[in-house]
């Protein structure tokens, strides 16, 4: 049957779609996603579906995808949503192969952003946080979280996720804080807790350190310049290749000319040529003169030649960085009259500057290094290798900035102060400045206030990545369990391992209210002999007691308790001498640590769950976010990763690639698309995008996974629809089928096993691909389009008819279940417009065992050929309706020409008219004509578009020579009139 008809015969008294089997279901073609999908999950949780997962799954295998906290701070977005949807998929489709695969949602509610939040409110009502009780504070930002973990609870599962929202995880709840705290004291007691004074990265717009995780990069112009140190001493007894340097200078470039006061040495490398060059012509009013002599890297002369102006010079000849003992800082006259020494170090390179670093060890990590390595050897010659504290943490210079201090780097506003001019002004003065310009690169900002950050020397605390320790060390530790986790993709494994293979020391303390406090104390008592002496400590005997008074406090007080008055002399009262000599350190956790820790309190403290987890799965970001600091965190205090494998997705882009963002009016919000097309169009997407990459979604994506949604939605509707006729009575064993039927079993077979892997491996994208595809092309488009005449018109008891009720069946209870954990909202629907409301659902399924004997490959191939056959057909005859010389396929008889003897013979074994949808065909050997119709990737088929001859049968529109053989029902078919029979007697014996 080519068409869809109601059923009118036309040519009698009688209207034969009576005697039909028209589909019948209430189950819409016109979803209104937006208004049924709240109403399925009001009826999830009155039926407590939830509970009853977890009391079916008892006893199963557990599958632990342990959710990353998502920040407690406002609305979600396109790429929070993604995210929970794939964590949902992960957790459905586990459940539904047998596993106890339980959720349980969490939040991260301490840090910056929550107070940035309190303090703007603070702002707009003229108060002074600085003003309020700390308690108090903390209070206010405990209610901020609150209120958002509500919201967001309420956004998520709206997009469907199902999971323990009544007991989700907090990183503020009192229990968390108090194994957060005792999780830091582990560190403690294990000696990898330090304090220590290095450059970290610090935001002077929040007044806290930041970790490298908490940093992202954006464009910047930053002030260069290029400055003379003057050498001071060159090594005695090499005169040869020293001649002429006593009174050159080296040239160093930087893109930070703040950190010029800060400056201890200079760095060079070994494997780098360098020159003496010698100004013989420059402009008057340069500031590289004639008669200059510089020390520069070969290859970077030309570059900075142009840089200074410098119209010629002449290279007096080779320099070995080496031979110089020192040089003179150039602000030697402001009050910085010590020896700069030369370095040599692997992290200099030739690619921009003079070949020579400026080395500031309190504004830089290499700086800091270098400097570390080479101390014993610098005091040796008398260098002071004291690390000067140059810059506050409110940007400005310090005491140890002679001739600066009170200019600023950094304001509060993120803008540039006035430090830089100030030092390029003085260097100018002192005859020390060669060149200046202005470099647009990429710069390190806060990822919260995205402002720009500095390096500064100032004190922290440090998790040591334990280097000294060999494969007992913390990175030691991290990298192996790296290699034993499982990545996916497999990409991941390298960029996470490159992080930690490169990452210093953990600095983990911030200078901040709102967040769980580091909870220890440090002797100040210079007098004492445990000065300086950090506890809890495993050199005291008591810490155990002081950590257990600790734990005890915050699991019923929360960590407030560290900010009660008097809390130094309860925690320490009987244990200390004098509580007076310990300073209790008030600086809070780096929240990366908080969520760092939450396998402890979530997967060790929960019955239902277990430890490690199963899965981690969040953005590609999180390599040096959450997963690194979960497994730096569990490596730490249990020697091995919080998980068995990681996942990730990537970033959500603007349909053209762009990033989302307000200014460019490109941005999609989840709510958006819910409140217009429903969740299911965003779980869709979701599930048809390659989310191991960065994603794309727009108005014309989003309108195209409708389209998708449609058809899928059709094809379940159509399965509804004719399933109302099944009766488990007319069930048809699987090896009595004819061909067709057996041939789609043998399609689920397939995908079975297609199914199930594609989910074991996260794979989302080839399962709803193979789904769709199978939906569209092998059901709608041949399977359903060829059946619908037997389906309808065929006697009741048809083994045809019977056959492939069974097979709707059987696809109807497979797809469901398939397609579940993807549309879970839909395949409810289809579930209960089946099965009626009752306290059934889809989600309580298992994936159904699908028999190993469906599995028919040479059945299958001998139907693939016969498929690419009926496309020669079905395209000539395309033609033939577009030339409005038929009106439907069951006009024509087409005549089919095979040149391929054995493919002719293997045609004559089904019946091709059936398959092509026309009320008859014939097949003829050979070629066939040359004006026949052929496609060029079917050869040896040819078809001649012939009409049907014979009468139109009045109920099933064939045109056939055997419509009038029954006399009985003179303008139908035989077996038309059969089935007619059958209905009246049927209609009659239930009377």
């Amino acid at each position: 049957m080519g068409e869809n008809r109601d059923g009118s015969g036309g040519g009698g008294a009688r209207d034969w779609r009576e005697t039909l089997f028209l589909p019948q279901t209430d189950f819409p073609m016109k979803a209104g996603l937006p208004q049924r999908e709240p109403q399925l999950l009001e009826r999830w949780a009155d039926q407590g579906l939830y509970k009853r997962l977890r009391e079916a799954a008892q006893g199963r295998d557990k599958f632990i995808l342990h959710d990353g906290p998502p920040y407690a701070n406002g609305n979600i977005h396109i790429g929070t949503g993604l995210n929970k949807i794939l964590k949902d998929v992960v957790v459905r489709s586990q459940q539904m192969m047998g596993k106890d695969a339980n959720y349980v949602p969490g939040w991260d509610c301490h840090g910056l952003p929550i107070e940035w939040k309190i303090e703007e409110e603070y702002r707009a009502k003229g108060r002074n946080k600085d003003e309020v009780p700390i308690i108090a504070f903390r209070a206010e930002c405990r209610d901020f979280a609150e209120h958002w973990i509500g919201v967001q609870r309420e956004e998520f599962k709206r997009l469907g996720v199902g999971g323990d929202w009544e007991h989700p995880y907090t990183t503020m709840s009192f229990d968390a804080e108090a194994t957060i705290a005792t999780e830091l004291m582990k560190f403690a007691m294990s000696g990898a807790f330090y304090r220590g004074s290095k450059p970290v990265m610090w935001s002077v717009v929040e007044r806290t350190a930041l970790a490298e995780a908490e940093v992202e990069y954006q464009e910047y112009t930053s002030d260069t310049i290029w400055v003379k140190f003057p050498v001071g001493g060159v090594t005695a007894g090499r005169a040869g290749t020293t001649a002429g340097l006593a009174d050159a200078a080296v040239v160093i470039w930087t893109t930070t000319p703040w950190t010029i006061p800060g400056n201890r040495a200079i760095s060079y490398s070994q494997t780098i040529g360098y020159g003496l060059y010698e100004v013989t012509d420059a402009p008057e009013d340069n500031w590289a003169r004639v008669g200059d002599k510089l020390v520069i890297a070969d290859t970077l002369a030309e570059a900075v030649r142009e840089a200074a102006r410098i119209v010629s010079w002449k290279r007096l000849g080779d320099v070995d960085p080496a031979d110089i003992r020192y040089c003179r800082h150039p602000l030697g006259e402001l009050g910085y009259d010590f020896q700069v020494p030369l370095l040599a170090g692997g992290h200099v390179t030739e690619g921009a500057g003079t070949g020579f670093v400026h080395t500031a060890p309190g504004h830089g990590r290499e700086d800091f290094e270098i400097w570390m390595a080479s101390k014993a050897a610098l005091e040796e010659h008398g260098i002071d290798t004291t690390i000067p504290f140059t810059v506050d943490e409110a940007g400005f210079f310090t005491k140890d900035a002679p001739g600066f201090e009170g200019a600023r780097v950094i304001d509060d506003e993120g803008n540039k102060g006035d430090a830089n001019q100030k030092v390029i002004d003085a260097l100018v003065a002192a005859g020390m400045l060669i060149a200046r310009g202005r470099l647009k690169h990429e710069y390190p900002h806060s990822w919260r206030s995205k402002k720009p950050i500095i390096f500064r020397n100032t004190p922290q605390w440090f998790i040591g990545m334990g280097d000294d320790q060999g494969a007992e060390g913390l990175r030691a530790k991290a990298l192996a369990a790296i290699d034993a986790t499982r990545f996916v993709p497999e990409a991941g494994r390298n960029r996470i391992r490159a992080m930690v293979e490169g990452r210093p020391d953990w600095v983990i303390s911030r200078q901040r209210a709102w967040g769980v406090p580091i909870t220890v104390f440090r002797n100040t008592n210079h007098q004492s002999d445990s000065y300086d002496d950090i506890v809890p400590h495993p050199d005291y005997e008591w810490s155990d007691e002081l950590i257990g008074r600790i734990c005890e406090a915050f699991e019923s007080e929360g960590a407030d308790a560290w900010f009660e008055e008097g809390a130094r002399e309860r925690f320490l009262k009987g244990l200390v001498d004098d509580p007076e000599d310990w300073e209790q350190v008030m600086d809070i956790l780096d929240v990366w640590f908080d969520s760092g820790s939450t396998h402890a309190f979530v997967l060790e403290a929960r019955e239902d769950l277990k430890w490690p987890a199963s899965l981690y799965l969040e953005g590609s970001d999180q390599h040096r976010g959450w997963f690194q600091s979960s497994l730096l965190e569990a490596c730490g205090t249990r020697g091995r990763a919080p998980y068995d494998a990681v996942l990730t997705h990537g970033f959500v882009m603007a349909e053209d690639g762009r990033k989302m963002s307000k200014s460019l009016n490109n941005q999609v919000f989840p709510q958006d698309v819910i409140k217009q097309s429903g969740a299911e169009i965003l779980r869709l997407w979701a599930m048809s995008t390659d989310y191991m990459e960065d994603l794309r979604i727009g108005p014309e994506i989003l309108k195209s996974n409708v389209d998708a949604y449609r058809k899928l939605r059709n094809t379940l509707r159509f399965m509804l629809g004719n399933l109302h006729h099944y009766e488990e009575a007319l069930r048809v064993a699987a090896e009595e089928m004819p061909e067709l039927e057996r041939y789609m079993l043998h399609r689920l077979a397939e995908l079975d096993g297609l199914v199930r892997k594609g989910y074991d491996n996260f794979d989302f994208k080839r399962v709803f691909a193979a789904l769709f595809n199978f939906c569209t092309v092998d059901l709608s488009s041949l399977y359903f389009d060829i059946r619908k005449d037997a389906l309808y018109c065929d006697p009741y008891d048809s083994l045809t008819r019977r056959s492939c009720l069974t097979v709707l069946d059987e696809l109807f209870s497979c797809l469901t279940a398939w397609l579940a954990p993807m549309l879970c909202f839909t395949c409810e629907e289809a579930w209960l417009a089946r099965f009626g409301e009752g306290e059934a659902s889809v989600h309580l399924r298992a994936f159904p065992r699908v028999p190993e004997g469906w599995s028919n490959p040479r059945l299958a191939a001998k139907w693939e050929r016969i498929r690419r056959v009926r496309r020669v057909v079905t395209g000539a005859l395309e033609i033939e309706r577009r030339e409005k010389r038929i009106g439907s396929s069951l006009d024509a008889a087409p005549e089919v020409h095979i040149a391929d003897r054995e493919l002719l013979a293997l045609l004559e074994t089904v019946d091709m008219a059936e398959v092509a949808i026309t009320s008859q065909l014939t097949l003829e050997p050979g070629k066939g004509p040359d004006q026949a119709f052929r496609l060029e990737e079917v050869p040896g088929v040819a078809v001649v578009p012939r009409h049907a001859e014979g009468r139109k049968c009045a109920r099933c529109w064939k045109i056939l020579p055997q419509v009038g053989e029954d006399n009985e029902f003179p303008d139908l078919t035989p077996r038309d009139a059969e089935a007619v029979r059958q209905f009246d007697a049927r209609r009659q014996a239930a009377q």
